[in-house]
């Protein structure tokens, strides 16, 4: 499943959620989208949810707790609305905002928000970035040279 790439599973819960149903949502978000995920992101505002920690571990991923003015900030990005998380946060959608913060500028959606009873899920992906380097000095041509 996958490649090298990172993706990232930003996860909103209700209190008290299970890490059993986390991680169940998150294995159905990388099964639907065929990535795997490699690390997880969810609300600050959350990090004292023991299920949310449990679901890390138990993944073997780390989180990474988005504070809520990312969180904000990345709303623009969002294709769901939650009426439940802007009564709660105060934003349209967590689960795709925390993964697309966490995912940076230029990070995409892959997979749109889906929900359990308890949770929800959604996948991001940071920029394409192809690091530049060579062992010896290459020539390019100057705009014109070599123009017919």
């Amino acid at each position: 499943m996958g490649g090298d790439q990172a993706m990232i599973a930003g996860v909103g819960c209700r209190r008290g959620c299970l890490a059993e149903d986390i991680v169940a949502l998150v294995r159905a978000a990388e099964a639907a989208a065929g990535a795997r995920a490699t690390r997880l992101a969810a609300p600050a505002a959350k990090s004292g949810e023991a299920g949310l920690r449990g679901a890390a571990a138990a993944l073997g991923l780390p989180i990474l707790w988005v504070e809520h003015a990312a969180l904000a900030a990345a709303q623009a990005r969002c294709v769901t609305r939650s009426a439940c998380a802007e009564r709660a946060l105060g934003v349209a959608s967590v689960a795709e905002g925390c993964a697309l913060a966490a995912a940076g500028e230029g990070g995409r959606l892959v997979l749109e928000r889906i929900a359990s009873p308890r949770a929800t899920c959604a996948l991001a992906a940071p920029a394409l970035t192809v690091p530049l380097f060579c062992d010896r000095p290459i020539a390019l041509p100057l705009a014109g040279e070599g123009s017919p």
